[in-house]
């Protein structure tokens, strides 16, 4: 194991055996109203820019309606918390989850957020016929309030960080008795099940992922870059690389403001760490995900930090490139450069590897 003040590398992670979801999750997505696979979108250029064969971004700025992937996640835990809570032995589907609302005791979603995940929640609530509430921080732009609210979510704004906004969700869910459904995607001690389905909703996206490679006759992944806010969709990632054959790289990227994920694999210790303004607003998170922490631990290669310049300068080349990308989207690209100069040799990037990206939101979700 190596570690540097903004580079950990993890030798032994790619003899990691870790569990893919069932396949259930697609057909789930498959019953939303325009569902289709984001597009893999091709940069030769920034091939050419890193010295690799192919850079490859699967492009998450419009899924489901929505401006980013969260909504994957967020509406399958969704799905499976009401099915379990309603009594149905398989996942019901978003017709059959509106239609059985009204016969059911009210129930109101809670969440936290630093933007996308709120209003995923929020997004699915409204499409059910559910009560909302979701808490976020006064980091938020206006434009994502205002998209939280356009949900027509009940919402609280609080001058806190953003671990402490979580803890001030889960005190108002916890007024409201058996009414209340929080709907996490970080998990904590005796909190784990609901943020499992968030993790296995993102398999939707590597799945399409899998087929789109294949369609381009590409038989493996050198190198898979994931950003980290509490390492859910990291933990996705790392979890689908780690549960099939072949043995990419896979690296997590945060901000240099807000490391909880390296902080937790230089050290050992997933406490949380304090957090500064960045960007990069849906990575800004202090605490690492209970449930996300030994997958990360045992499965990252390895983890990189960027800065807030680095994470424009990805957005720019991008946009420049007809990728919409905000710059949590494009904290993956700023790894990547980092990691090509840093780490070449020991991720085993060479002139004919295959890169593949993240990008997780459009600009409008998370402006500059």
């Amino acid at each position: 194991m190596q570690t540097s003040p903004s580079l950990y590398l993890n030798p032994s992670a790619r003899t990691a055996q870790l569990a893919r979801p069932s396949d259930d999750v697609r057909a789930f997505h498959a019953g939303f109203p325009g569902y289709h696979p984001t597009p893999l979108v091709n940069l030769p250029a920034v091939a050419a820019e890193l010295g690799v064969g192919r850079v490859l971004v699967k492009d998450e700025s419009s899924r489901l309606g929505l401006p980013a992937f969260k909504i994957l996640g967020a509406s399958y835990a969704i799905a499976r918390a009401l099915s379990a809570r309603w009594g149905s032995a398989t996942t019901l589907s978003l017709d059959e989850l509106r239609a059985q609302a009204p016969s059911h005791p009210p129930v109101t979603l809670f969440a936290a957020t630093d933007g996308n995940h709120g209003r995923a929640v929020a997004h699915t609530a409204r499409l059910i016929g559910l009560a909302c509430t979701i808490f976020y921080p006064d980091t938020l732009t206006e434009a994502a309030m205002s998209a939280i609210s356009g949900e027509g979510a009940t919402t609280h704004l609080l001058a806190l960080p953003y671990d402490d906004v979580v803890a001030a969700m889960r005190d108002a869910a916890d007024s409201h008795g058996d009414a209340a459904l929080v709907i996490q995607d970080t998990a904590w001690e005796g909190y784990h099940e609901i943020p499992g389905w968030i993790v296995d909703g993102y398999s939707t996206m590597l799945d399409e992922l899998d087929e789109q490679l294949a369609q381009l006759e590409i038989e493996a992944v050198d190198l898979a870059l994931a950003p980290a806010g509490v390492g859910s969709l990291a933990q996705a990632i790392v979890a689908h690389f780690r549960g099939g054959e072949g043995s990419p790289s896979v690296a997590i990227v945060e901000p240099e403001t807000a490391p909880s994920v390296f902080h937790a694999l230089t050290t050992g210790e997933p406490g949380p760490v304090d957090t500064a303004h960045t960007v990069m607003l849906g990575l800004n998170c202090g605490t690492v995900s209970d449930l996300a922490w030994p997958v990360l631990q045992a499965g990252a290669d390895a983890a990189v930090l960027v800065t807030d310049d680095d994470a424009r300068a990805a957005v720019a080349t991008l946009q420049a490139e007809g990728v919409d990308s905000g710059p949590c989207g494009a904290a993956t690209l700023a790894g990547a450069r980092r990691l090509s100069l840093a780490a070449r040799a020991e991720i085993g990037l060479t002139e004919s590897s295959t890169v593949v990206l993240f990008n997780t939101e459009s600009l409008s979700a998370n402006p500059l």
